[in-house]
């Protein structure tokens, strides 16, 4: 078996050998894969930069694929400004579960490219320009995190080679999520739980077009207003419809508010709302009647397009922990006229309790078992 080599050998020569005398020094055999611009010497203009980058990432998936896979470990890659993104574009276009590195100087925000994607950063702190201390300590973390994962027995737990529930879950709406889990649990289903904070979404995306999931339980659809209203999120276009082929439940979880930032940096027109200081650096703000009627429509949609059975529940006494009585973001007309919307579309069920409720999960999952007739778990 072999590791593949990802490189700008152009412009990164120096580092990339470098890289692979540690590799090889830890036993790990090595191929190589050239992601170059191949400019010459020459200074493009930024639009034939850009044009460069996309063909070098296509000739690179196009090598890839032309040879042989079987015994390939795994694939890395090094590389700056430039050579980081393309050796990005191309790692994210290989198979979930093959293992990938890429060694960067991070030139970019890296949440919203490895959202949906399965790949260990080591960052460079200095940039690659030429070997140093501070780069060759990154280069050989590189290559023992490699020789590590190449000359592991994976997986070193049970393996399941079943799909599993697939469940969102945020902060706000955590105890009624670890309830559904233990239900789920408890009888007998793998979980798998994704973080709908703007860029788990597009995780729990990927992995219901993969086939993960036998059905889903979109506890926590906050992403909404992350992607139709405000706040910062991953590109996700599948969020609502890519799971339309599996048995689905949902609930308005986080639906009630937007994610913005820290208090002092939102814009003025969103501290005039009802809001609070989730964390230091998140800060939840209400959503007007018309945004969460945006939303509701959007999923209601969504919904009318899938092929599976779907089962809607509204918790009429909140959506999130501070939709409650007494609570920051706490408004019975809004959850109204969310579940007013959304039955224009698609039958739903309201229901009294409130999200975080454990009588709330279990409706969840007998919505779910009544929908996919599971018997073995009735």
């Amino acid at each position: 078996m072999s590791v593949l080599l990802l490189a700008t050998y152009d412009t990164k020569q120096e580092e990339a050998h470098y890289l692979i005398h540690a590799m090889t020094a830890l036993g790990v055999p090595v191929e190589q894969c050239d992601i170059s611009l191949h400019a010459g010497g020459e200074h493009w203009t930024p639009k034939a930069k850009i044009k460069g980058m996309a063909e070098a990432t296509d000739r690179a998936i196009a090598d890839i694929s032309s040879r042989p896979q079987t015994g390939r470990r795994m694939v890395v890659a090094i590389g700056g400004g430039t050579g980081g993104q393309i050796a990005l574009n191309v790692l994210r276009s290989l198979p979930v579960g093959m293992p990938k590195v890429l060694v960067t100087t991070l030139p970019f925000d890296p949440r919203y490219i490895i959202a949906d994607s399965s790949i260990i950063l080591v960052p460079t702190i200095a940039d690659l320009c030429g070997l140093n201390a501070t780069t060759r300590a990154a280069l050989d973390q590189a290559a023992a995190i490699t020789a590590g994962l190449y000359h592991a027995t994976l997986p070193t737990g049970p393996a399941s080679y079943t799909p599993s529930v697939g469940v969102t879950s945020l902060g706000v709406t955590g105890p009624g999520t670890d309830a559904l889990c233990a239900r789920l649990r408890a009888d007998g289903d793998e979980v798998t739980v994704f973080h709908a904070n703007g860029f788990g979404g597009a995780a729990f995306t990927r992995w219901a077009t993969i086939g993960a999931f036998k059905s889903v339980i979109d506890y926590t659809p906050h992403e909404l207003t992350r992607c139709y209203i405000a706040g910062i999120n991953a590109e996700m276009p599948g969020r609502f419809t890519a799971m339309g082929n599996v048995p689905r439940v949902v609930l308005p979880g986080g639906v009630n508010f937007i994610g913005m930032g820290e208090p002092d940096l939102m814009p003025e027109a969103y501290r005039a709302r009802p809001h609070y200081a989730h964390s230091p650096l998140f800060t939840h703000v209400q959503c007007t009647e018309d945004e969460i009627v945006k939303c509701a429509n959007i999923l209601g949609q969504a919904l009318t397009e899938a092929t599976a059975p779907t089962r809607v529940l509204i918790p009429m006494g909140g959506f999130s922990s501070e939709d409650r009585p007494g609570g920051a973001n706490e408004s019975e007309k809004l959850r109204h006229a969310f579940a007013d919307a959304l039955e224009t579309h698609i039958p739903l069920t309201r229901l009294d309790g409130h999200i975080n409720d454990s009588a709330v999960a279990n409706a969840a999952v007998d919505a779910l078992r009544e929908i996919t007739k599971d018997k073995t778990h009735a």
